[in-house]
């Protein structure tokens, strides 16, 4: 079974009134999945399904029993009144997490250069600070099926680095990835396989050449799978 099967015939915010219709992927073990789409597609009201937060959903959305699930949203959420570490302290102890698991926390947050602001409040921190507390707090549970919405938003060069390597070692383990980014060249080298999302409907799904081939594409480029000209600012 995979990690992550995807059936949606139509999901949405009201009662048959679909945002998102005739969505459906799956993603294996040790699979990095692109999903691409201008914004407004339906992207992130997919991941919204998939994680159980619309009121409406028709379809099946299967997760493998007994495995972990992390997701990592565009726009960095924190709890004001917690410093960094304690939000680590708080995700362990809900968790039930073992204590050898704080001290690969404070590995992960040493890569990303955060050592020095353990017991600062993220809500002092700069965008990419943000970020990269975010994703080392993913990262620390050790879930076998990551969910990350616009990874690279606020990056510097380095962390971006080490975030597509650690991506990479977590594939190497056999964890499912599901990457939203509007960075494709990044995708195009980094994905095993693609899902195209136009106008909340499955425009194509496959491995690099599926999808070029399905969208039509003359220049090898994802780029040209999408249709940026009725772009919305929000989904």
């Amino acid at each position: 079974m995979a990690l992550l099967e995807v059936n949606i015939q139509q999901a949405g915010y009201q009662l048959n009134k679909g945002t998102i219709t005739n969505i459906d992927f799956s993603i294996g073990q040790g699979e990095l999945l692109g999903m691409i789409g201008a914004n407004g597609a339906g992207k992130s009201t997919t991941i919204k399904a998939i994680l159980d937060e619309l009121p409406f959903v028709e379809g099946e959305i299967l997760k493998e029993q007994g495995r972990k699930l992390s997701y990592i949203p565009e726009r960095p959420l924190y709890y004001q009144e917690l410093t960094l570490w304690e939000h680590f302290e708080f995700v362990a102890a809900v968790e039930e997490l073992e204590e050898e698991t704080l001290h690969y926390a404070k590995d992960i947050l040493r890569k990303f250069r955060l050592s020095a602001h353990l017991h600062e409040f993220p809500g002092n921190f700069s965008k990419g600070m943000q970020q990269k507390g975010m994703l080392a707090l993913a990262l620390f549970t050790k879930p076998d099926l990551l969910i990350i919405d616009e990874p690279f938003m606020g990056l510097d060069p380095g962390s971006t680095k080490l975030l597509l390597d650690l991506l990479e070692e977590e594939r190497s383990k056999g964890k499912g990835i599901l990457m939203c980014t509007h960075i494709l060249d990044t995708a195009q080298r980094m994905c095993d396989s693609f899902i195209i999302i136009e106008n909340g409907r499955m425009k194509a799904k496959g491995g690099l050449n599926e999808v070029l081939q399905q969208c039509g594409s003359t220049d090898g480029s994802l780029y040209s799978c999408l249709d940026l000209e009725d772009e919305e600012d929000e989904e």
